[in-house]
């Protein structure tokens, strides 16, 4: 099986089995224009059945993993406008509060 749900790991989303790498993860990035190929050069521990064994239960399962994937962008999305800038935002755009780190 290449294909694991447990609760308590990766927030109880589908992964690859053995690994930490979601089906949204593989997803998102054959999305991006990543083919199988390079995602297995990217993560050797991977074979090429796991990415396409990802990619099948993305299609077994489209509604659930659109719907994960949404969630975590609202949810990203959300904290970035209830945060404010980051402390490396702040050095990136030059706010010279960042210069000095909270004692």
């Amino acid at each position: 099986m290449h294909i694991e749900v447990t609760l308590g790991t990766c927030g109880g989303r589908p992964r690859i089995a053995g690994h930490r790498i979601r089906v949204q993860d593989i997803v998102i990035w054959t999305e991006q224009g990543q083919s199988p190929d390079p995602i297995v050069a990217d993560f050797p521990q991977l074979s090429l059945a796991d990415v396409y064994a990802a990619l099948t239960y993305y299609h077994d399962h489209r509604d659930e993993i659109d719907r994960q994937i949404r969630a975590d962008d609202e949810f990203v999305e959300r904290m970035r406008t209830e945060s404010g800038p980051g402390i490396l935002d702040r050095f990136r755009y030059g706010d010279r509060r960042a210069d000095s780190l909270p004692s």
